[in-house]
């Protein structure tokens, strides 16, 4: 039995991936920012005992720290880190170059930079640190984005800081190779969340749909599956992989 902190946890594909690994057997630290009622659901919704909740804005100095700190006090040990939470693409955090105000453009990318790159990176130092003191193995997964690759024209910071994710997740493997820790990351593709019912369900989601040649969009269970996978002692040897997981929407060369 393994403890696991999922950050990003209140629903979406950081509740999947909380649920996976419940079900897996392992005891869960679920972060979340500011949707309790959200993180309270997924609670409930895990298999198993000895799970627990995290309230952490990741962009605030220090929050990072005291996440993992807190979950080693909560499940004894931490295990594996998943880095999901992040400052998505929604209508209040677009920014089209052209079209964005300096004032919001300059909150945009600072939000972003803040929890999606710096928050991860200092969960993934606090999590290093951690196994490294254990004399113990384990693994960082973090989530992506296809935007890291294609772009994100009406969301620069985001595809930014997800190219930086899978970057930053690249250089740890080679470092923390050698004290048996393993550090790989996803790039989903369009996932049909809670938070896309509407898009999915509207004019846009025949598009988004066709984007892939299966006509349809991902799950978050799709999602969670591979994360669990790439957590596990038998997949060690892809440390320093990103793994697309779009539907062959988006092919990389």
């Amino acid at each position: 039995m393994r403890g696991v902190l999922v950050t990003g946890g209140s629903r979406g594909i950081g509740r999947a991936v909380a649920t996976a690994f419940a079900a897996g057997g392992d005891r869960v630290a679920v972060q979340y920012a500011g949707r309790r009622a959200d993180a309270e659901e997924t609670l409930r919704q895990l298999p198993g005992a000895g799970h627990t909740l995290l309230q952490a804005d990741l962009g605030e100095p220090g929050a990072a720290e005291r996440a993992v700190a807190e979950a080693v006090a909560a499940l004894g040990t931490v295990d594996v880190l998943v880095n999901n939470a992040a400052v998505a693409p929604t209508s209040e955090t677009r920014h089209p170059i052209a079209q964005t105000p300096l004032a919001h453009w300059q909150r945009a990318w600072r939000r972003m930079v803040d929890v999606n790159l710096l928050g991860a990176a200092d969960l993934c130092w606090a999590m290093a640190h951690h196994l490294i003191e254990r004399g113990a193995g384990g693994a960082i997964v973090n989530v992506g984005s296809r935007g890291a690759f294609r772009g994100e024209p009406d969301f620069p910071a985001y595809g930014a800081t997800k190219a930086a994710l899978h970057a930053l997740g690249q250089s740890l493997a080679v470092a923390l190779a050698p004290h048996s820790i393993a550090v790989t990351s996803v790039a989903p593709g369009f996932v049909a969340t809670e938070r896309q019912t509407a898009k999915l369900s509207g004019p846009e989601g025949e598009r988004l749909r066709a984007e892939s040649p299966f006509g349809r969009v991902g799950t978050p269970a799709e999602i969670a599956a591979a994360v669990h996978f790439l957590a596990s002692p038998a997949a060690a040897w892809a440390s320093g992989t990103v793994v697309d997981l779009n539907g062959a929407s988006y092919l990389r060369t």
